[in-house]
């Protein structure tokens, strides 16, 4: 047993911290888990650094440059500082490297009353020569299991994500993904670990920047998320020594082509990152707690907690094609149906003959689609008039190689690899770190907030910029791309402080930024692009495991063409998130008119509970393929669930759906939505489960459960 000491005990009420440190110093995070669950025995050998870090070190002579081992098993303890911040602690462990005088900051908060720990570190070169950092890791935690047999009933679990097939989880036995091996050959130590890791510009172009480690035995669940609104991130979750560890990092040189230069005297902060714990109920449990702490991030926002309800001309509608005469009649079926922001998205800056693809930049309105004298202004005032608030569709950060902008902006102010500016598929990308591009973007904003009255903005995009920009003399392309990325939040924040009313809208080709470096900006995300009305169902059930429910916006697009049953279904699918009212409702029929009409009453009654609620999912994460998809927002008296039907293999007319905090609990069921079902819904409190019976398929109804007094 290793000799150790007690540095610090520290945590609250639902969350305990231990760290020691062994006789020469060197500090690991022995416990973290709930206050009264029992700490690993001190000197366990499988604790690991704090932090680790691959740093490469030159002296005066450059021929000299050398990459070191790993600091983090050489950082000494030198002190910590612990102290509240609001609804926050936090705790501070200062460490410090003897050979290359790289000192360290590992800072821990957490929300008063969750149970999420939130990490970064924040390096300082106090040497006399530069390193070159070359992977920084945001939390390292080696104690994800409290015993040996934990490993052989944990699952691993993530995301797979992308365009228009977003919030896919996969789940896998921890020993499947990181198998055990016996052999004849003596190894000293025995590690074994699954890594998965972000690509490109887009954050989650290919996986959420999440995972989770879940017993299926006791249901304790680690759940984690990265908050890097870029693809540079990883984490690897495995064995090591007999125990459960985690390591999440930002860019690194391995997965990313990342390095950065710390100059004598200059710091570093790594990309934040959070962790989640359930000591019992499994994922839904831990995707409760980080919906709460998603919400303690989040910039405030009046939009946050009022929710209109958003009609937007974009999917199965005009698709990027508006002109004043195709956009009255929307704006005047928009204000019936309930809308209260009408928002036009791509297109409206299109002149007309086919390049506007190359030519973005300029943002000015096209005169041959608005032709009236007020041109796009007399739009936005048809809007206004019937009592919503007008919106635009924008993609920032991109300039089209055509526009006049990329010739009115210097070189430095775009992406640039090997001296010339990277062109994305027509695309010039600005690089917001450039007083120029912000300028220009700052311009765009405050002349359509200020002469046009926009009170809401779609920021999409729709590019792949690859591994970044280097810019900035000797900057690694990954380390380029880390910069513009911070530099695009801090644009946000600016936009924010001189419009504080302004709604910001999150999207990238759908949903390929869903991560909350960016979401605790901006006030909606835009979960899919998909416009089949099927293969949204798994879509929206899923989406509250990447962002809170009222930030989750999901297209709700009847068509003329569409059953009833599947325009309650296209409606339903967004109730328990944002509604993204589409489709072409002058052209519908007036049933599946009053069924929109209805939906959109039925959310406005609702919405105040839905900023709030925590998610669960009574029949599990949602398959892809699954002919039953389930989503439950709970509230402390009050649960609503979405069930959708699917056609498929399984010709099962009910599901039994299980609510195991409400068992013996005397619970009444309310049909929601729609009014014309055929549903059929029975409790059995006994059980704990609700029987839920949809004749056909497609179909989807929304249930309202009430506990009810004795």
């Amino acid at each position: 047993m290793i000799d150790t000491r007690v540095l610090l005990d520290w945590g609250h009420d639902a969350l305990r911290l231990i760290i020691d440190a062994d006789q020469d110093g060197r500090p690991r995070l022995r416990h973290l888990g709930a206050p009264d669950t029992v700490p690993r025995p001190a000197g366990s050998r499988e604790s690991l650094p704090l932090v680790d870090a691959f740093v490469g070190a030159q002296g005066p002579d450059p021929s000299s440059r050398r990459l070191l081992d790993s600091v983090g098993a050489r950082l000494r303890y030198l002190g910590h500082d612990a102290r509240r911040d609001g609804d926050w602690h936090q705790l501070t462990v200062r460490l410090h490297d003897p050979e290359t005088d790289l000192a360290a900051d590992v800072v821990y908060r957490s929300p008063d009353g969750i149970p999420v720990l939130r990490a970064h570190v924040e390096l300082r070169n106090g040497g006399s020569n530069p390193l070159d950092l070359e992977s920084v890791t945001s939390l390292v935690l080696g104690v994800l299991t409290t015993d040996p047999a934990q490993l052989e009933t944990a699952d691993l679990l993530w995301a797979e994500h992308d365009w228009i097939n977003e919030h896919r989880w996969q789940r896998r036995p921890l020993r499947q993904a990181v198998p055990h091996i016996n052999g004849r050959v003596h190894q000293p130590y025995r590690m074994g670990t699954f890594a998965i890791a972000g690509k490109g510009s887009c954050s989650t172009g290919g996986h959420l920047p999440m995972g989770a480690l879940s017993d299926r035995g006791t249901g304790r669940t680690w759940l984690w998320q990265l908050e890097t609104n870029g693809g540079g991130w990883q984490w690897d979750c495995g064995e090591n020594m007999d125990t459960g560890f985690l390591s999440l990092s930002g860019p690194t040189n391995i997965r990313h082509g990342w390095s950065h230069r710390l100059e004598p005297g200059a710091s570093f902060t790594t990309v934040p990152v959070a962790l989640a714990l359930a000591e019992a109920g499994g994922t839904d449990g831990a995707f409760a707690a980080l919906t709460r702490y998603r919400r303690a991030i989040r910039r405030p926002h009046p939009d946050h907690q009022h929710l209109p309800v958003i009609f937007n001309d974009y999917m199965n509608c005009l698709m990027g094609d508006p002109t004043t005469a195709r956009l009255l009649p929307h704006i005047d079926a928009a204000a019936e149906a309930g809308a209260e922001y009408f928002v036009i998205d791509a297109g409206w800056y299109d002149d007309g003959d086919g390049g506007w693809w190359t030519t973005v930049g300029a943002w000015e309105p096209a005169p041959s689609r608005f032709p009236g004298e007020g041109g796009l202004g007399e739009v936005m005032d048809r809007i206004r008039e019937r009592g919503m608030v007008p919106g635009l569709w924008l993609e920032p950060e991109v300039v089209g190689v055509h526009s006049p902008i990329a010739t009115a902006l210097p070189d430095e102010a775009f992406f640039r690899r090997h001296g010339a500016r990277v062109n994305a598929n027509g695309r010039y990308h600005l690089d917001l770190r450039h007083p120029g591009a912000r300028a220009h973007l700052d311009e765009v904003v405050d002349r359509l907030v200020d002469g046009l009255g926009i009170g809401y903005f779609k920021l999409d995009y729709n590019v792949d910029a690859g591994s970044g920009t280097s810019s900035h003399p000797g900057e690694a392309p990954a380390d380029g791309l880390l910069g513009h990325n911070r530099a695009f939040l801090d644009w946000l924040d600016g936009v924010l402080d001189r419009h504080p009313g302004l709604v910001l809208e999150s999207c990238a080709s759908g949903g390929k930024r869903a991560d909350y470096a960016l979401l605790s900006r901006v006030q909606l995300h835009s979960t899919s692009d998909q416009q089949n009305l099927e293969l949204y169902a798994p879509i929206a059930a899923a989406a509250p495991t990447a962002v809170t429910p009222e930030q989750g916006a999901v297209w709700a697009y009847p068509l003329p063409d569409d059953s009833l049953d599947e325009v309650a279904f296209t409606m339903a699918s967004a109730l328990l998130g944002r509604i993204h009212l589409s489709g072409l409702l002058p052209e519908l029929s007036p049933d599946a008119l009053a069924l929109a009409h209805e939906a959109v009453a039925v959310h406005k009654t609702i919405r105040g509970d839905l900023a709030t609620a925590v998610p669960a999912w009574p029949l599990g994460l949602p398959g892809w393929y699954d002919p039953w998809v389930a989503l439950a927002l709970h509230t402390p008296d009050t649960t609503y669930v979405t069930v959708w039907r699917r056609p498929g293999d399984d010709s099962d007319e009910s599901a039994v759906l299980p609510f195991p905090a409400l068992r013996g609990a005397r619970v009444g069921v309310d049909v929601l939505y729609p009014s014309t079902t055929k549903a059929q819904a029975t409790w059995d409190p006994e059980a704990a489960t609700l029987d839920v019976s949809l004749p056909s398929a497609p179909s989807a109804v929304l249930l309202r459960l009430s506990t009810r007094p004795e």
